[in-house]
């Protein structure tokens, strides 16, 4: 088993209960995943533009953190046996978008909206992800 930086503890919503969290280094989360390596890589370059950010990686996802969480990379290959993207963007947006590039849209609470956006290649992380990333900076962070 890999080495684990860090842990976290985190109250699960309207209970008492507390979830522990290992944290990972992105190393770790990406090993053996060269091209969702590179296209995380690229999002970083990204999101480092807009100004100071925390990466916060746990065996799920990497998430990116201003003020809050404004967005997260993750793999759907550790899940799903069928062939899939080799990295998917979530951001919240207080609004739904309407563009359809997104893969899917919820909203799990009135008004944020969560989008999906599937990476596939390098041109996909173009100037209209640059504009979702700043929104849901302003929205969240």
């Amino acid at each position: 088993m890999p080495n684990r930086t860090a842990r976290t503890h985190t109250r699960v919503p309207g209970s008492s209960s507390w979830i522990e969290t290992w944290m990972m280094t992105v190393d770790e989360y990406f090993e053996g995943q060269g091209r969702s390596r590179q296209l995380f890589d690229a999002l970083e370059r990204m999101v480092g533009e807009m100004g100071p950010v925390e990466i916060r990686v746990t065996k799920s996802q990497v998430a990116f953190v201003g003020r809050k969480a404004f967005a997260w990379a993750w793999m759907p290959g550790k899940y799903l046996k069928r062939k899939v993207a080799p990295l998917v963007l979530t951001l919240p947006l207080p609004y739904r978008d309407s563009s359809l590039r997104w893969k899917q849209i919820v909203e799990p609470t009135p008004g944020n909206y969560i989008h999906h956006l599937e990476l596939v290649s390098l041109t996909d992380l173009d100037e209209q992800v640059g504009e979702w990333l700043q929104r849901a900076w302003n929205y969240r962070a």
